[in-house]
């Protein structure tokens, strides 16, 4: 079932998906955005932790780039057609870091140890 559901997802089997990414690429590019930088530190405990694993160059690079996004989008504007062709939406920076973050939260909680962190509301 699981392969299923990926060969389902995968923009080079599926015509829908390819269309959705597409679209994607298209509204992250107007405001200079990458798809990671769509991730929420406060929904999920995981993303943060990976963050903070990060170099400060690339947590300074995304803060940016959402100042620039949330500017642009109080202005009602997007980024010029010039910059527009330079972004690079799907190139990834955090998908390692949180994939190397949830599996050592599954060691931990496989080894019956205490979480890291636990979930508190802000």
């Amino acid at each position: 079932m699981a392969s299923f559901l990926q060969s389902f997802l995968d923009p080079k089997k599926n015509w829908f998906a390819k269309q959705h990414m597409k679209a994607l690429s298209k509204r992250l590019r107007k405001y200079g955005l990458r798809y990671d930088d769509l991730y929420d530190p406060y929904y999920e405990l995981d993303v943060k932790e990976a963050l903070n694993r990060l170099p400060r160059e690339i947590i300074d690079a995304r803060t940016q780039r959402l100042k620039r996004a949330m500017d642009l989008s109080m202005k009602h504007e997007y980024l010029p057609e010039d910059l527009q062709a330079m972004q690079t939406p799907f190139r990834s920076y955090l998908q390692d870091m949180l994939s190397l973050v949830k599996k050592e939260k599954a060691e931990r909680e496989a080894l019956g140890a205490l979480p890291l962190y636990q979930r508190t509301i802000p």
